[in-house]
């Protein structure tokens, strides 16, 4: 059974960090690219960090929306089967359920439709 579970969100303050883990199992994990992504209350789904199946190793390893780039940080460990997201200095408007998933295809990760499997969510909170 394919199973991707986030941990790590909580309630924080602006300027916090937090860091969010997801744990993946049932799927081959350094086959696919990795993904996170975050829902804000009454909005859509979008897009937040991406990484290759290699990590950030690579060239073009790593990728940010606008909203994420320098202030959070996604990361893999093919041998421990998880990915990462540091964020930092976190803001009201990064209040959100936060989701991993994963993507065998070339596809855009732009398209949240494009993705192949998902976690339930973990839920962050940034109080201003």
């Amino acid at each position: 059974q394919v199973q991707l579970v986030e941990s790590g969100g909580g309630l924080v303050q602006t300027g916090d960090s937090l860091r969010l883990s997801c744990a993946a199992s049932g799927f081959t994990f350094s086959n696919y690219r990795m993904g996170w992504f975050r829902q804000p209350p009454g909005q859509e789904r979008e897009f937040v960090a991406g990484i290759s199946r290699g990590g950030n190793r690579g060239a073009s390893g790593t990728y940010y929306a606008d909203s994420a780039k320098g202030r959070f940080t996604i990361s893999r460990d093919n041998a421990a089967n998880t990915v990462g997201l540091q964020m930092n200095d976190l803001k009201p408007e990064d209040t959100a359920v936060y989701y991993c998933a994963a993507i065998l295809s070339a596809n855009t990760m732009s398209n949240p439709h494009n993705m192949d499997y998902w976690g339930k969510g973990t839920r962050v909170t940034v109080s201003s």
